[in-house]
C-alpha cells in the first residue's frame, strides 16, 4: 500500500504510519500557500474510477507514482496560489458521493464521478473540512457542509476546528487531520488533545471503526492521509 502524506506532519506520526505501507511525502514550493504546499488534498483527488492529479504536481512525484505502478490521470486545471486554483482537487469523494463547490471542481474529476450523487457546498476546501464515512455518515468542521449534507439525507456530526494545528493559520480542519482505509481511521494526533475528542471517538466507535492515533499530541492538519 502507498500512503501519501505531507512531508511536514510530525515525525512520530510518519514513523507509526510507515508500519502500514510505503510513504510518499509531498513537498512543493512556490505553487500554493506554504501551509498547504504538501497537502495531498490540494494536488490529488482519489475517485472510485481513478486517481486524478493536478498537472502542477512536480514531476518527481509523478515519477514516484509511476515507480509504484500506480495509474493516474492528469487533471485539466493546474493548482496555484490564485483563487480558486488551490481548491480544484479538494473534493470529498467516496463510492457514493462527490461533495464540493462544484463550479470549482476540475472537469476530469466530474467526468470520472459522473455516476456519483453530487452534493454542492459553498466551502471550496471541502476535503479539508470533511471525512466521508460508510453508510452515509461523515465528520465535518464546517457548519455549511454539515447543513447541506444533513439536508441531503446524510447523518454526521459537526465539530469545531479549534485545537487543530495548521502552521501559519489560527487552526486547521478535521478532514485534514484524518485518513480512512477500510474500517480504520488514522488520525494525525490524539483525540485526548482535542476539545471534542470524546465526541469524535464515540461517533466513530458507534460504527465500529478502528481508531489509530499517530502520535500523542494535538491534531495536525496535514491535508489528509491518502491510502492507495
Amino acid at each position: 500500500m502507498l500512503i501519501i502524506i505531507d512531508k511536514k506532519i510530525p515525525g512520530e506520526a510518519k514513523e507509526k504510519l510507515s508500519a502500514y505501507g510505503a510513504l510518499l511525502e509531498l513537498e512543493t514550493e512556490g505553487i500554493v500557500y506554504p501551509a498547504i504546499s504538501g497537502h495531498p488534498d490540494i494536488f490529488i483527488c482519489k475517485t472510485p474510477q481513478a486517481l486524478i492529479v493536478s498537472p502542477s504536481l512536480p514531476e518527481i512525484f509523478l515519477h514516484k507514482l509511476q515507480e509504484q505502478q500506480l495509474q493516474f490521470i492528469p487533471g485539466n486545471q493546474a493548482s496555484s496560489i490564485q483563487h480558486p486554483a488551490s481548491v480544484y482537487y479538494n473534493a470529498a469523494v467516496n463510492n457514493q458521493y462527490l461533495v464540493h463547490r462544484l463550479e470549482f471542481t476540475d472537469p476530469v474529476i466530474l467526468q470520472n464521478c459522473h455516476t456519483l450523487r453530487k452534493i454542492p457546498v459553498k466551502q471550496a476546501y471541502t476535503r479539508c473540512n470533511l471525512l466521508l464515512l460508510k453508510d452515509d455518515h461523515y465528520i465535518t468542521s464546517d457548519p455549511g457542509i454539515h447543513k447541506n449534507l444533513h439536508r441531503s439525507g446524510l447523518d454526521g456530526i459537526f465539530v469545531s476546528p479549534t485545537g487543530i494545528i495548521l502552521p501559519g493559520f489560527l487552526n486547521g480542519f478535521i478532514g485534514g487531520a484524518m485518513g480512512l482505509v477500510n474500517d480504520s481511521i488514522f488520525i494525525i494526533g490524539s483525540l485526548l488533545y482535542y476539545p471534542e475528542g470524546s465526541t469524535v471517538r464515540k461517533f466513530l466507535e458507534d460504527f465500529n471503526y478502528r481508531i489509530i492515533e499517530l502520535y500523542p499530541g494535538p491534531l495536525f492538519d496535514g491535508g489528509g492521509i491518502l491510502f492507495i
